[in-house]
Protein backbone atom coordinates (compact mmCIF):
# COMPACT_ATOMS: atom_id res chain seq x y z
CA UNK A 1 0.00 0.00 0.00
CA UNK A 2 1.37 3.43 -0.96
CA UNK A 3 2.42 5.64 1.94
CA UNK A 4 0.15 8.63 2.49
CA UNK A 5 1.94 11.63 0.97
CA UNK A 6 0.78 14.01 3.71
CA UNK A 7 2.06 11.62 6.37
CA UNK A 8 5.42 11.56 4.58
CA UNK A 9 5.80 15.26 5.39
CA UNK A 10 5.48 14.41 9.08
CA UNK A 11 8.28 11.85 8.73
CA UNK A 12 10.51 14.68 7.45
CA UNK A 13 10.06 16.64 10.67
CA UNK A 14 7.32 19.08 9.64
CA UNK A 15 3.89 19.22 11.23
CA UNK A 16 0.81 19.71 9.07
CA UNK A 17 -1.97 21.68 10.71
CA UNK A 18 -5.41 22.20 9.24
CA UNK A 19 -6.27 25.84 8.52
CA UNK A 20 -9.98 25.38 9.12
CA UNK A 21 -12.51 24.66 11.83
CA UNK A 22 -16.27 24.30 12.13
CA UNK A 23 -18.63 22.21 14.20
CA UNK A 24 -19.36 19.66 11.50
CA UNK A 25 -15.74 18.64 10.94
CA UNK A 26 -15.42 17.94 14.68
CA UNK A 27 -18.79 16.23 15.24
CA UNK A 28 -18.66 14.13 12.06
CA UNK A 29 -15.34 12.54 12.98
CA UNK A 30 -13.64 14.06 9.91
CA UNK A 31 -11.08 15.85 12.06
CA UNK A 32 -10.15 12.61 13.84
CA UNK A 33 -9.91 10.93 10.42
CA UNK A 34 -7.44 13.58 9.24
CA UNK A 35 -5.30 12.83 12.29
CA UNK A 36 -5.42 9.07 11.78
CA UNK A 37 -5.04 8.95 7.99
CA UNK A 38 -2.99 12.05 7.13
CA UNK A 39 -1.09 12.67 10.34
CA UNK A 40 -2.61 16.14 10.72
CA UNK A 41 -1.40 17.36 14.11
CA UNK A 42 -3.07 20.70 14.79
CA UNK A 43 -5.63 23.30 13.76
CA UNK A 44 -5.48 27.03 13.17
CA UNK A 45 -8.45 29.37 13.10
CA UNK A 46 -8.93 33.05 12.35
CA UNK A 47 -11.84 35.51 12.10
CA UNK A 48 -12.40 34.74 8.41
CA UNK A 49 -12.61 30.99 9.09
CA UNK A 50 -15.10 31.48 11.93
CA UNK A 51 -17.14 33.90 9.84
CA UNK A 52 -17.58 31.23 7.16
CA UNK A 53 -18.34 28.55 9.74
CA UNK A 54 -20.96 30.56 11.62
CA UNK A 55 -22.68 32.23 8.66
CA UNK A 56 -22.43 29.16 6.41
CA UNK A 57 -24.44 26.75 8.52
CA UNK A 58 -27.24 26.59 11.09
CA UNK A 59 -25.02 24.70 13.56
CA UNK A 60 -24.53 27.77 15.75
CA UNK A 61 -28.06 29.19 15.68
CA UNK A 62 -29.37 27.57 18.87
CA UNK A 63 -26.33 28.62 20.90
CA UNK A 64 -26.56 32.18 19.53
CA UNK A 65 -30.17 32.31 20.66
CA UNK A 66 -29.26 31.02 24.11
CA UNK A 67 -26.35 33.43 24.53
CA UNK A 68 -28.41 36.35 23.22
CA UNK A 69 -30.76 36.00 26.20
CA UNK A 70 -27.94 37.29 28.41
CA UNK A 71 -26.47 40.79 28.34
CA UNK A 72 -23.44 39.66 26.36
CA UNK A 73 -22.16 41.79 23.48
CA UNK A 74 -22.01 40.29 20.00
CA UNK A 75 -18.24 39.93 20.38
CA UNK A 76 -18.69 38.08 23.68
CA UNK A 77 -21.26 35.82 22.02
CA UNK A 78 -18.79 35.09 19.22
CA UNK A 79 -16.04 34.14 21.64
CA UNK A 80 -18.51 31.93 23.51
CA UNK A 81 -19.18 30.05 20.25
CA UNK A 82 -15.51 29.91 19.30
CA UNK A 83 -14.36 28.70 22.70
CA UNK A 84 -16.82 25.78 22.49
CA UNK A 85 -15.30 24.75 19.13
CA UNK A 86 -11.72 25.26 20.29
CA UNK A 87 -12.26 23.21 23.44
CA UNK A 88 -13.79 20.36 21.43
CA UNK A 89 -10.94 20.48 18.90
CA UNK A 90 -8.24 20.50 21.60
CA UNK A 91 -9.86 17.40 23.08
CA UNK A 92 -9.67 15.68 19.67
CA UNK A 93 -5.94 16.51 19.53
CA UNK A 94 -5.16 15.59 23.13
CA UNK A 95 -3.76 12.22 22.09
CA UNK A 96 -1.43 13.91 19.56
CA UNK A 97 -0.33 16.38 22.24
CA UNK A 98 0.35 13.61 24.76
CA UNK A 99 2.18 11.42 22.24
CA UNK A 100 4.40 14.37 21.28
CA UNK A 101 5.11 15.19 24.94
CA UNK A 102 3.53 18.60 24.49
CA UNK A 103 5.42 19.50 21.34
CA UNK A 104 2.48 19.23 18.91
CA UNK A 105 -1.29 18.82 18.78
CA UNK A 106 -2.21 22.50 19.19
CA UNK A 107 -5.39 24.38 18.29
CA UNK A 108 -5.16 28.16 17.82
CA UNK A 109 -7.69 30.85 18.76
CA UNK A 110 -7.10 34.47 17.78
CA UNK A 111 -7.67 37.57 19.86
CA UNK A 112 -10.10 40.09 18.37
CA UNK A 113 -8.66 41.58 15.17
CA UNK A 114 -9.81 44.96 16.48
CA UNK A 115 -6.94 44.68 19.01
CA UNK A 116 -4.15 44.32 16.43
CA UNK A 117 -2.66 47.71 17.38
CA UNK A 118 -3.66 47.66 21.06
CA UNK A 119 -0.91 46.25 23.29
CA UNK A 120 -2.75 46.31 26.63
CA UNK A 121 -6.05 45.14 25.15
CA UNK A 122 -4.28 42.19 23.52
CA UNK A 123 -2.49 41.20 26.73
CA UNK A 124 -5.78 41.27 28.64
CA UNK A 125 -7.79 39.31 26.10
CA UNK A 126 -5.04 36.73 25.48
CA UNK A 127 -5.06 35.85 29.16
CA UNK A 128 -8.88 35.77 29.27
CA UNK A 129 -9.08 33.40 26.29
CA UNK A 130 -6.27 31.22 27.67
CA UNK A 131 -8.15 30.79 30.95
CA UNK A 132 -11.53 30.33 29.25
CA UNK A 133 -10.34 27.50 27.00
CA UNK A 134 -8.31 25.99 29.85
CA UNK A 135 -6.45 23.44 27.75
CA UNK A 136 -2.69 22.87 27.66
CA UNK A 137 -2.80 22.40 23.89
CA UNK A 138 -4.42 25.70 22.94
CA UNK A 139 -2.42 28.54 21.42
CA UNK A 140 -3.65 32.12 21.54
CA UNK A 141 -2.97 33.99 18.30
CA UNK A 142 -1.51 37.49 18.56
CA UNK A 143 -0.70 39.51 15.42
CA UNK A 144 2.99 40.25 15.00
CA UNK A 145 2.44 43.99 14.67
CA UNK A 146 4.76 46.46 16.37
CA UNK A 147 2.28 46.94 19.26
CA UNK A 148 1.90 43.15 19.35
CA UNK A 149 5.55 42.56 20.24
CA UNK A 150 5.18 43.61 23.88
CA UNK A 151 1.92 41.66 24.11
CA UNK A 152 3.72 38.55 22.85
CA UNK A 153 6.55 38.94 25.36
CA UNK A 154 4.22 39.57 28.31
CA UNK A 155 1.90 36.71 27.36
CA UNK A 156 4.80 34.27 27.08
CA UNK A 157 6.04 35.62 30.44
CA UNK A 158 2.67 34.54 31.89
CA UNK A 159 3.19 31.00 30.59
CA UNK A 160 0.65 31.27 27.74
CA UNK A 161 1.19 29.39 24.46
CA UNK A 162 1.29 31.94 21.63
CA UNK A 163 0.83 31.63 17.87
CA UNK A 164 2.26 34.85 16.43
CA UNK A 165 0.25 35.55 13.31
CA UNK A 166 0.35 37.95 10.36
CA UNK A 167 4.12 37.88 9.76
CA UNK A 168 5.38 38.92 6.33
CA UNK A 169 8.79 40.54 6.78
CA UNK A 170 12.15 39.27 7.97
CA UNK A 171 13.00 42.21 10.29
CA UNK A 172 9.67 41.82 12.11
CA UNK A 173 10.13 38.04 12.35
CA UNK A 174 13.45 38.55 14.13
CA UNK A 175 11.75 40.93 16.57
CA UNK A 176 9.09 38.29 17.24
CA UNK A 177 11.72 35.64 18.00
CA UNK A 178 13.37 38.11 20.38
CA UNK A 179 10.02 38.75 22.12
CA UNK A 180 9.55 35.00 22.61
CA UNK A 181 13.02 34.46 24.05
CA UNK A 182 12.68 37.50 26.32
CA UNK A 183 9.29 36.24 27.50
CA UNK A 184 10.80 32.88 28.41
CA UNK A 185 13.58 34.63 30.32
CA UNK A 186 10.99 36.73 32.17
CA UNK A 187 8.96 33.63 33.11
CA UNK A 188 12.09 31.85 34.31
CA UNK A 189 13.27 34.89 36.29
CA UNK A 190 9.89 34.96 38.06
CA UNK A 191 10.67 31.48 39.39
CA UNK A 192 8.60 29.38 36.98
CA UNK A 193 9.48 26.41 34.80
CA UNK A 194 9.42 27.04 31.04
CA UNK A 195 9.31 23.58 29.50
CA UNK A 196 5.52 23.68 29.06
CA UNK A 197 5.47 26.88 26.94
CA UNK A 198 5.04 26.49 23.18
CA UNK A 199 4.95 29.06 20.40
CA UNK A 200 4.96 29.32 16.63
CA UNK A 201 5.72 32.28 14.37
CA UNK A 202 3.30 32.26 11.41
CA UNK A 203 4.88 33.55 8.20
CA UNK A 204 2.33 34.34 5.47
CA UNK A 205 3.50 33.35 1.99
CA UNK A 206 1.26 33.51 -1.07
CA UNK A 207 0.06 37.04 -0.31
CA UNK A 208 3.65 38.24 -0.80
CA UNK A 209 3.74 36.86 -4.34
CA UNK A 210 0.27 38.20 -5.14
CA UNK A 211 1.55 41.72 -4.42
CA UNK A 212 5.09 41.41 -5.79
CA UNK A 213 4.54 39.38 -8.96
CA UNK A 214 2.88 42.19 -10.97
CA UNK A 215 5.89 44.41 -10.18
CA UNK A 216 8.34 41.86 -11.54
CA UNK A 217 7.26 42.09 -15.17
CA UNK A 218 7.71 45.87 -15.07
CA UNK A 219 11.30 45.37 -13.90
CA UNK A 220 12.16 42.58 -16.33
CA UNK A 221 12.19 40.05 -13.48
CA UNK A 222 9.43 37.77 -14.73
CA UNK A 223 11.52 34.67 -13.97
CA UNK A 224 11.09 35.40 -10.24
CA UNK A 225 7.30 35.09 -10.26
CA UNK A 226 6.15 32.86 -7.44
CA UNK A 227 9.63 32.76 -5.95
CA UNK A 228 9.83 35.78 -3.63
CA UNK A 229 7.71 34.37 -0.81
CA UNK A 230 9.63 31.09 -0.89
CA UNK A 231 12.95 32.97 -0.86
CA UNK A 232 11.76 35.02 2.14
CA UNK A 233 10.71 31.87 3.99
CA UNK A 234 14.08 30.22 3.38
CA UNK A 235 15.84 33.32 4.75
CA UNK A 236 13.48 33.28 7.75
CA UNK A 237 14.59 29.71 8.47
CA UNK A 238 18.21 30.86 8.39
CA UNK A 239 17.32 33.53 10.97
CA UNK A 240 15.50 30.89 13.03
CA UNK A 241 18.56 28.62 13.08
CA UNK A 242 20.80 31.51 14.12
CA UNK A 243 18.50 32.88 16.83
CA UNK A 244 17.75 29.49 18.39
CA UNK A 245 21.39 28.59 18.90
CA UNK A 246 24.32 30.05 20.82
CA UNK A 247 24.82 30.65 24.57
CA UNK A 248 21.68 32.69 25.26
CA UNK A 249 19.37 30.08 23.76
CA UNK A 250 21.33 27.14 25.13
CA UNK A 251 20.84 28.49 28.66
CA UNK A 252 17.08 28.40 28.14
CA UNK A 253 17.15 25.04 26.36
CA UNK A 254 18.97 23.60 29.37
CA UNK A 255 15.93 24.59 31.41
CA UNK A 256 13.62 22.77 29.00
CA UNK A 257 12.66 25.62 26.64
CA UNK A 258 11.13 24.68 23.29
CA UNK A 259 12.13 26.52 20.11
CA UNK A 260 9.51 28.80 18.58
CA UNK A 261 8.81 26.92 15.37
CA UNK A 262 8.30 28.75 12.10
CA UNK A 263 4.86 28.13 10.67
CA UNK A 264 4.09 28.61 6.97
CA UNK A 265 0.65 30.14 6.45
CA UNK A 266 -1.27 31.29 3.38
CA UNK A 267 0.10 28.26 1.55
CA UNK A 268 -2.65 27.71 -1.01
CA UNK A 269 -1.62 28.89 -4.48
CA UNK A 270 -3.51 32.03 -5.46
CA UNK A 271 -2.16 32.01 -9.04
CA UNK A 272 -3.79 29.28 -11.19
CA UNK A 273 -0.58 29.09 -13.23
CA UNK A 274 1.18 27.61 -10.18
CA UNK A 275 0.91 24.03 -9.01
CA UNK A 276 -1.66 23.87 -6.20
CA UNK A 277 0.88 22.28 -3.85
CA UNK A 278 3.73 24.65 -4.78
CA UNK A 279 4.23 26.37 -1.43
CA UNK A 280 3.88 23.19 0.59
CA UNK A 281 6.43 21.29 -1.51
CA UNK A 282 9.00 24.11 -1.48
CA UNK A 283 9.27 24.53 2.30
CA UNK A 284 9.35 21.11 3.96
CA UNK A 285 11.93 21.04 6.72
CA UNK A 286 12.61 19.99 10.29
CA UNK A 287 10.98 21.67 13.27
CA UNK A 288 8.53 23.66 11.17
CA UNK A 289 4.76 23.71 10.76
CA UNK A 290 2.66 24.19 7.63
CA UNK A 291 -0.98 25.15 8.12
CA UNK A 292 -3.03 24.34 5.05
CA UNK A 293 -6.69 24.41 4.02
CA UNK A 294 -8.52 21.14 3.51
CA UNK A 295 -8.41 21.35 -0.30
CA UNK A 296 -4.60 21.70 -0.22
CA UNK A 297 -4.30 18.66 2.06
CA UNK A 298 -6.44 16.72 -0.40
CA UNK A 299 -4.36 17.96 -3.34
CA UNK A 300 -1.11 16.98 -1.64
CA UNK A 301 -2.48 13.57 -0.71
CA UNK A 302 -3.27 13.06 -4.41
CA UNK A 303 -0.18 14.44 -6.19
CA UNK A 304 2.15 16.19 -3.74
CA UNK A 305 5.88 15.44 -3.56
CA UNK A 306 7.30 15.09 -0.04
CA UNK A 307 11.02 15.88 0.16
CA UNK A 308 13.24 17.85 2.51
CA UNK A 309 13.39 21.08 0.46
CA UNK A 310 13.56 23.95 2.94
CA UNK A 311 17.34 24.32 2.86
CA UNK A 312 17.74 23.66 -0.86
CA UNK A 313 18.98 26.48 -3.11
CA UNK A 314 19.70 28.94 -0.31
CA UNK A 315 22.07 30.84 -2.60
CA UNK A 316 19.23 31.28 -5.09
CA UNK A 317 16.97 32.58 -2.32
CA UNK A 318 19.56 35.22 -1.40
CA UNK A 319 20.02 36.14 -5.07
CA UNK A 320 16.25 36.52 -5.52
CA UNK A 321 15.98 39.03 -2.68
CA UNK A 322 19.12 40.85 -3.85
CA UNK A 323 17.73 41.17 -7.38
CA UNK A 324 14.59 42.79 -5.97
CA UNK A 325 16.66 45.30 -4.02
CA UNK A 326 18.94 46.06 -6.97
CA UNK A 327 15.89 46.76 -9.13
CA UNK A 328 14.29 49.17 -6.71
CA UNK A 329 11.69 46.87 -5.17
CA UNK A 330 11.61 47.53 -1.42
CA UNK A 331 10.54 44.22 0.10
CA UNK A 332 10.40 45.69 3.62
CA UNK A 333 7.92 48.36 2.48
CA UNK A 334 5.89 45.67 0.70
CA UNK A 335 5.72 43.43 3.77
CA UNK A 336 4.65 46.38 5.94
CA UNK A 337 1.88 47.11 3.44
CA UNK A 338 0.81 43.46 3.63
CA UNK A 339 0.72 43.63 7.43
CA UNK A 340 -1.49 46.73 7.30
CA UNK A 341 -3.77 45.12 4.71
CA UNK A 342 -3.82 41.87 6.67
CA UNK A 343 -5.27 43.63 9.70
CA UNK A 344 -8.03 45.04 7.51
CA UNK A 345 -8.65 41.63 5.89
CA UNK A 346 -9.38 40.16 9.30
CA UNK A 347 -11.39 43.17 10.51
CA UNK A 348 -13.89 42.94 7.64
CA UNK A 349 -14.98 39.30 8.15
CA UNK A 350 -15.08 39.93 11.90
CA UNK A 351 -17.45 42.86 11.36
CA UNK A 352 -19.53 40.67 9.05
CA UNK A 353 -19.55 37.93 11.67
CA UNK A 354 -20.73 40.27 14.43
CA UNK A 355 -23.51 41.52 12.12
CA UNK A 356 -24.57 37.93 11.40
CA UNK A 357 -24.84 37.30 15.14
CA UNK A 358 -26.92 40.49 15.47
CA UNK A 359 -29.18 39.30 12.66
CA UNK A 360 -29.60 35.89 14.29
CA UNK A 361 -30.44 37.49 17.64
CA UNK A 362 -33.25 39.44 15.99
CA UNK A 363 -34.92 36.16 15.04
CA UNK A 364 -35.29 35.13 18.67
Amino acid sequence: METNKVKQIHSLGQSIWLDFIDRDIIASGKLKQLIDEDGVSGVTSNPAIFEKAITGSSDYDDEIRTLSESDKTNEEIFFGLAITDIKNATDVFKGVFDDANGADGFVSLEVSPFLALDTEGTIKQAEELWKAVDRKNVMIKIPGTNPGLEAIRKSIAKGININVTLLFGLPRYEEVAEAYISGLEDHLAAGHSIGHISSVASFFLSRIDVLVDPMLDEKGLGDLKGEVAIASAKKAYEIYKRVFSGPRWEALAAKGAKVQRLLWASTSSKNPAFKDTKYVEALIGRDTVDTVPLETIEAFRDHGIAANTLEDNLDKAAQTLNRLKNNGIDIDAITQQLEDEGIEKFNKPFEKLLQAIEDQKSKV
